[in-house]
């Protein structure tokens, strides 16, 4: 078996090949190539894996984007996709091989972080990768729906003065995609999405051109700083794809603006964080019911120093951690200091006050999942009993992570 990267001439290859793996046929492109998901592929940063014949039986994939550390700081990160292996060659290593492969590639590189969505949990552990984000969804019956009187003088949910106007996809592309950017530098665990996703039409909607409704948040001086895709489908339903904004007094207009909108039974929000406020605002807090609480983003660490180092840090101290990677077969231990926001991350011969593996490193590298759990879970190890406590402490990020860009 061979492993090789593409060029723009195995763009057909890599397509089928990669839909024969999941057992689906692709979609028909756009007369321009795009409006599907595979147009924002970047084919130099892809892999096959092929027989000694010649014949394709896996893919790899990357993109190039940007993720939003804690702190608002920005890293560039391959994000990990396409990948498949189809059903005659499974339980052969070629799915460990191409992810090898890849590994070492993103390495040389000089990337020091990767990270995907998992078709399958059981599936990308083994390789280093752990849940770093998670997002809910939310539906509320209409008729339930009423917001209750803000209490605190400043809420959310104070009365907007801003506006919301209806418009087509189509006649606001260029107001998502700036909103969004916008957005995505503020929030911990965002993904950029470049502007080749948008005018390929990529992924899924509102960049995909699909049918959808925005609505549109401005500010009192009239400047975009929301929107809400959403579609009205059967039994009355009213979807929205994702709610987009930095202010909360924004998301609120747009959340009550969903929640008013005749001919509807109820409204599902498709992508909110954990935690968010939305259903504390409702007069009746169980007409919020959540469901598909899952993992989203999972986060690889290829240089545990330079990634440590990247990110924003809001408490003072230092931990020892001992860092297993079985899959790359290395095992090292690091002294991370924290002072003033900053941190140095060097190599200790010091005893460990947590050991764990690479992929738990990864989940609560974005502040997302506390050490602490994962230390009553039994995956890291705490070898005195404040270790747990001081690493909470010492990840916690300002706000929770949350990421609902799909790729």
């Amino acid at each position: 078996m061979e492993i090789r990267s593409t060029t723009d001439q195995d763009l057909d290859v890599f397509v089928d090949t990669l839909h024969a793996a999941f057992g689906r046929f692709p979609e028909t492109p756009a007369e321009d190539g795009g409006g599907v998901w595979w147009a924002a592929l970047e084919m130099d940063r892809n892999l096959l894996a092929e027989t000694a014949d010649g014949r394709p039986v896996g893919t790899a994939g990357a993109y190039s984007f940007e993720l939003t550390l804690p702190g608002e700081t920005l890293l560039p990160v391959s994000g990990v996709t396409a990948v498949g292996v189809v059903p005659s060659h499974r339980r052969r290593g070629v799915l460990s091989a191409m992810m090898r492969h890849q590994l070492t590639q993103l390495r040389a590189r000089g990337e020091c972080l990767s990270v995907l969505l998992a078709s399958e949990a059981l599936i990308y552990r083994r390789f280093g990768y752990g849940p770093a984000t998670y997002t809910q969804r939310l539906t509320v019956p209409r008729a339930r729906g009423t917001f209750a009187a803000p209490r605190a003088r400043g809420a959310a949910d104070a009365p907007a003065t801003g506006t919301v106007e209806v418009l087509r996809r189509a006649e606001c592309a260029g107001i998502l995609e700036e909103v969004y950017d916008r957005y995505r530098r503020a929030q911990p665990g965002a993904l950029s999405r470049p502007h080749r996703w948008w005018a390929s039409g990529a992924g899924q909607p509102p960049i995909a051109p699909a049918a959808r409704y925005v609505a549109v948040h401005r500010d009192e001086d009239g400047v975009p700083d929301g929107y809400a895709s959403y579609l009205i489908g059967e039994a009355q339903t009213l979807t929205v794809d994702e709610v987009i904004t930095t202010d909360d007094t924004a998301f609120t207009a747009l959340a009550r603006f969903a929640l008013d909108h005749d001919l509807v039974d109820k409204v599902v929000f498709k992508h909110v964080p954990p935690g968010h406020p939305l259903r504390r605002q409702l007069t009746d807090f169980r007409a919020g019911e959540v469901a598909g609480d899952t993992d989203w983003l999972w986060v690889r660490l290829l240089d545990i120093p330079r990634a440590l180092t990247a990110r924003g840090w809001f408490t003072d101290g230092e931990l020892v951690l001992d860092v297993t990677d079985p899959f790359l077969d290395e095992h090292d231990r690091y002294l991370l200091t924290v002072h003033d926001g900053k941190a140095d991350c060097i190599p200790t011969d010091r005893d460990p006050d947590l050991s764990l593996d690479v992929s738990d490193l990864g989940s609560i590298y974005l502040g997302g999942t506390t050490p602490s759990t994962l230390v009553r879970a039994g995956h890291i190890q705490a070898h005195h009993p404040q270790a747990g406590a001081a690493a909470d402490a010492l990840f916690r990020a300002e706000r929770a992570p949350h990421c609902l860009h799909w790729f």
